[in-house]
């Protein structure tokens, strides 16, 4: 779904043009568009920046999910993606995307601005598994704001413990969850 307070580049606008109004103030950058200086950043206008350069069938994962539910600071700069629907597909391979061939359930995936993107349990359950110090601060984040709820996550991770990661990631919540 477009919003009219986003532009993107070479739509209406050129990217010179756009850069014009960003060093003149009348526009911010959001993930892969720009939107007026005084509109309020939301989580449909930080999804739909993305939107061009998800593929079909496909859903926001991992950091790129945690920044559109409102938990990071800055979009990452390769979007993670992975399919929403059965059958392995192939995907173009980009710079800007991180794709992985597992299917996502309809269950871990919410529809933000038009754009399939997993639940905040289910983000907060893939940064715990993925390990990493960015990624670990991701997930204190998540839980600090009040976006996820390490209790659902670790449920998530109960029912799915055949995934990779799965014991160090219920460590990680239980220890957040003490903290």
């Amino acid at each position: 779904m477009a919003s009219v307070f986003l532009y993107a580049p070479g739509a209406a606008l050129s990217v010179a043009e756009l850069s014009a109004a960003r060093i003149d103030g009348h526009v911010v950058e959001v993930g892969d568009a720009y939107i007026p200086a005084d509109a309020v950043e939301t989580a449909q206008l930080r999804a739909a920046s993305l939107a061009t350069l998800v593929p079909a069938d496909c859903a926001v994962t991992h950091f790129a999910a945690a920044w559109i539910h409102g938990a990071v600071p800055s979009p990452p700069v390769r979007v993670a993606v992975q399919r929403t629907r059965p059958g392995r597909r192939r995907v173009d391979q980009s710079l800007r995307i991180e794709y992985r061939d597992s299917l996502l359930a309809p269950a871990d995936l919410v529809t933000v601005g038009g754009l399939p993107v997993t639940t905040p349990t289910r983000t907060l359950a893939d940064l715990a598994r993925t390990g990493d110090e960015a990624s670990r601060a991701a997930v204190r984040l998540l839980i600090g704001t009040g976006i996820a709820d390490p209790d659902a996550a670790r449920r998530w991770l109960w029912t799915h413990s055949g995934l990779p990661h799965t014991g160090s990631a219920l460590r990680l919540l239980g220890r957040l969850r003490t903290t």
